[in-house]
């Protein structure tokens, strides 16, 4: 940690022994992060001292991409507008600085203006390639994961899945091959074979994703009856919660308030599938509001992946 000075940081990810001996036994083609980094509460947890959330958000990614356990994050900021070139070579200078070239792997959330249905700009490829992927291109290509199309909830009967699934179609023929896609639906009713089969036949991948409506994991995985070549599931909301009240029952995120044991083993089940298909990349997401603080969440995952 030789250049932690470099970004006037002193910020220091903690790491047991314990949790090195972890990091080793979990497979290599299983990358765990969390929602975002920039959490003060994870003090003791995942940061000696006590960093501020402002320094965190600055100047945390280095520190955070030197733990083991940790090998990709969701870069959540994305969703609110385009990053900026200088944006993304600060995060890059961030993770060279950490030793985390060819290792680490960064999720992006794409922009909302191309994700909500109610926009014009959803799913316009020439708006993704222009305001989106200019960037990463020119600054970010050695630490880009996939593109998380996080597409908000649409009201019901606004489209269906056959016409959600031809404007899929058009975006992904009209966009470079040379990332990775994956698109998360809010709408359970909208998840079936037509919406698979587009994914397919264009190497995209639905995002597993834990959330207030939508089926279970497994009930996820068994419908859709397909992993692609990279897996992507994101942990976030338990059934029947609203985001702002885990927000509040869970806040500063220093421990586990509500353990999901069904959560944890429907992981762990779409794993090992994902295993057996030959996958070669599987990104695992936690946020805070899914049992009240992800790191913690992770070392219980690992654990069970592990073993």
């Amino acid at each position: 940690m030789g250049q932690l000075g470099l970004f006037g940081s002193e910020i220091e990810p903690l790491v047991t022994e314990e949790e090195r001996a972890l990091a080793a036994r979990v497979p290599t083609f299983v990358r765990f992060g969390t929602s975002s980094w920039s959490f003060p509460g994870w003090k003791g947890i995942l940061w000696k001292g006590a960093p501020s959330e402002a320094a965190l958000a600055r100047s945390g990614l280095q520190a955070y991409a030197s733990h083991p356990l940790l090998r990709t994050v969701g870069l959540d900021r994305s969703h609110y507008a385009p990053l900026r070139d200088e944006d993304l070579a600060e995060y890059a200078a961030q993770l060279d600085a950490a030793g985390a070239s060819g290792s680490f792997k960064v999720v992006s959330k794409v922009w909302s203006e191309l994700t909500t249905a109610t926009k014009p700009g959803f799913l316009d490829p020439e708006r993704f390639v222009s305001d989106v992927l200019g960037p990463y291109e020119r600054t970010f290509t050695a630490y880009a994961g996939p593109f998380v199309f996080q597409l908000a909830p649409m009201p019901p009967g606004m489209m269906t899945e056959r016409e959600l699934a031809r404007k899929l179609t058009h975006f992904l023929e009209r966009v470079p091959t040379t990332f990775r896609y994956a698109f998360e639906l809010r709408n359970s009713e909208l998840f079936g074979t037509t919406w698979i089969d587009a994914l397919r036949a264009h190497g995209a991948a639905h995002v597993f994703n834990y959330w207030t409506a939508m089926p279970r994991l497994t009930t996820q995985l068994s419908r859709g009856k397909h992993l692609s070549s990279f897996l992507v599931v994101r942990l976030m909301l338990p059934p029947f919660a609203r985001y702002e009240t885990k927000k509040a029952e869970f806040a500063p995120f220093d421990k586990i308030v509500q353990a999901q044991p069904e959560m944890r083993e429907d992981v762990v089940h779409i794993l090992r599938a994902a295993e057996g298909a030959g996958c070669e990349d599987a990104f695992v997401l936690v946020n805070n509001k899914a049992e009240g603080s992800s790191p913690l969440t992770i070392r219980e995952l690992a654990s069970l992946v592990a073993s």
